[in-house]
């Protein structure tokens, strides 16, 4: 259920990256993240954003998917003044339901807070954790086309 006055978009072009990127730059999992880079991670990603009564960006998610049998869920956030008012499960599950998503053998999300936001969506804690791996560079560089790297 969203809030009288909110409304929530899968249009590219609503979003508002400035106010996107102020809070993704500035946060836990995002910090110092370039524009550049969150512009290309938007475009290749399916996206919803959650609208404040004057038309301001309340919320911001995203679903990296294959469309066929995986997907990470991130970049899920609502600014402050708007929370509480159910917008993170209401984007969370925009996503969840669109054709592309309901078919996925395997979607995932990784939190260091908002838990009870995703059980409320159908979400449970990984049951072989010790399964997963990761390989985690924080500041990730392209590969030389010159060495074996694929050409963007």
């Amino acid at each position: 259920m969203i809030p009288d006055g909110y409304h929530l978009s899968l249009d590219p072009g609503e979003l508002q990256l400035e106010v996107i990127h102020g809070f993704l730059t500035n946060c836990y999992w995002s910090p110092g993240l370039p524009m550049d880079v969150m512009v290309k991670a938007i475009r290749n990603s399916v996206c919803v954003g959650a609208y404040g009564p004057g038309g301001e960006q309340a919320g911001f998610a995203r679903l990296v998917t294959d469309h066929a049998t995986f997907a990470w869920l991130c970049d899920v956030f609502v600014l402050e003044p708007h929370r509480g008012k159910g917008l993170s499960v209401a984007m969370v599950r925009t996503l969840l339901d669109l054709p592309e998503a309901r078919g996925l053998r395997r979607i995932i999300l990784v939190t260091r807070d908002a838990h009870g936001v995703y059980e409320r969506c159908g979400f449970q804690t990984v049951a072989n954790p010790g399964a997963w791996m990761q390989i985690h560079r924080l500041r990730p560089t392209a590969p030389a086309a010159d060495q074996g790297g694929v050409p963007a």
